[in-house]
């Protein structure tokens, strides 16, 4: 009866003598038998379970009794009312004067809704996930899965899956040093795992082009130092000082290795991280950049450059890498207005992949079949800028990593060329779009 009950009458009864539960129950059926007619006989209405079971409470203290009832019934709003009037009628229980008053008829049904209300806030406020993810952070989670993913072994050490086949390395300090790259599309790095480096590492760095990429702190100070003696290395790049690798973002990561420094020129130095950090912005003259690309990020069907190489040490290969850096910033004559003008505006893609990626800009340009600028947006929004170019370029220079999305979107918009600062890995690649890594552009601006 209590799982279709509607109402639950609650009455209180005051009796001048000690009475007992069933007195009161026998007053109830008593003394209501025939008052309302056959179809409200509290008899009837408890055979056809319309009417529940008579909860009596009752207790009696010095020659008086008092107590409470309760009455389940399914019975509608009016019939309920009406048999609740009824209890008031009864004037003696057992030998005893009594009186019966109905002090609540309670709604079952809106206690249950109080219940479900109070439940449904509680849900509401710690049942759902507020954290509603955008397509890009949906599509850059998966990419990041994956390329967690990728992370392999290396003679038992974490590394990344290009590292067995590709020229050059990248020696790092720690496993999330090794994620942390590849997060950031690198997949040719290898972790020491500590201070003692490995011999599987030292025998490796004799057969590769070895950047060694520390944090700036004491540790990275004692792997430099150990790794020097043991192996064979050829750059050196360290986080900002305080910092490890597996702090940084995708700007001063990559920062970080184009900052590097060929390892004969901090040897012997009691402090050669400071001699690296040196080389940026300072008033210490950077060594000649003369360096290969560190990174392989690529996807398998891009074919290695052959500056992955080991650099022959011979003067015929300095002479063969012009400062790439440093030729977008040559002087130009004062008198010349006109000249000032065309260079700070470059015509070629080369000189607008200097001025946008080589500047750390963190921005893309459009660029028209002649080198002139259609539109300039902020690398993060180049796929909504590309997607809304009333003219679709010929070019884009972007300060950032290409991926997937944005290479389709390009081939459908028939855009012939892309500048990255990096490839990211692609399933697929257009035939139409020739992609281009920033450093794969020329070894040398063109001649004039």
């Amino acid at each position: 009866m209590e799982d279709t009950s509607k109402y639950h009458i609650h009455a209180n009864v005051t009796a001048d003598g000690v009475v007992e539960r069933s007195d009161v129950v026998g007053a109830i059926f008593g003394q209501t038998e025939g008052l309302l007619g056959d179809e409200l006989d509290l008899r009837d209405l408890r055979q056809s379970q319309k009417v529940g079971r008579i909860d009596v409470e009752i207790t009696s203290t010095k020659g008086q009794s008092h107590g409470t009832l309760t009455i389940a019934t399914s019975l509608d709003k009016v019939e309920t009312a009406t048999l609740a009037a009824s209890l008031e009628t009864i004037t003696r229980i057992g030998p005893c004067r009594a009186s019966l008053e109905v002090a609540e008829i309670e709604d079952v049904r809106a206690a249950k809704r109080k219940e479900v209300v109070d439940r449904a806030k509680e849900l509401l406020r710690t049942g759902f996930d507020d954290s509603v993810m955008t397509s890009e952070e949906i599509l850059a989670e998966v990419r990041q899965h994956v390329r967690v993913e990728d992370i392999t072994e290396y003679e038992g050490l974490p590394a990344g899956p290009r590292v067995t086949d590709s020229d050059a390395i990248i020696v790092v300090e720690g496993r999330s040093d090794v994620l942390t790259l590849l997060k950031y599309g690198v997949k040719n790095a290898i972790a020491v795992e500590g201070t003692n480096v490995p011999d599987a590492v030292a025998e490796l760095t004799r057969h590769r082009t070895v950047t060694v990429f520390l944090d700036g702190d004491r540790g990275g100070d004692l792997i430099f130092e150990e790794l020097s003696q043991v192996g064979d290395i050829d750059y050196v790049a360290f986080a900002p000082s305080g910092e490890s690798v597996e702090e940084l973002d995708h700007h001063q990561l990559f920062a970080a290795l184009r900052n590097k420094v060929p390892y004969d020129s901090v040897s012997g130095l009691n402090e050669p991280r400071e001699a690296v950090a040196a080389t940026d912005g300072s008033a210490t003259p950077a060594p000649p950049a003369s360096s290969p690309p560190t990174i392989d990020e690529g996807s398998p069907e891009a074919p290695p450059t052959g500056s992955n190489r080991r650099p022959d040490p011979g003067p015929a290969d300095a002479d063969s890498s012009p400062d790439a850096e440093a030729e977008p910033s040559r002087p130009v004559s004062s008198a010349d207005e006109s000249a000032s003008e065309d260079e700070s505006e470059p015509e070629t893609v080369y000189g607008h992949a200097t001025l946008v990626v080589a500047g750390d800009t963190d921005r893309a340009r459009f660029l028209d079949a002649d080198g002139e600028i259609l539109e300039e947006a902020p690398a993060a929004d180049v796929y909504d800028a590309l997607e809304d170019a009333e003219t679709a370029p010929t070019t884009i220079v972007l300060d950032g990593i290409l991926d997937q999305r944005l290479l389709d979107l390009a081939a459908d918009r028939d855009v012939e060329r892309i500048v990255a600062r990096s490839l990211g890995q692609f399933t697929k690649r257009p035939t139409g779009v020739r992609v281009h890594a920033v450093d794969e552009i020329a070894d040398e601006p063109p001649s004039e």
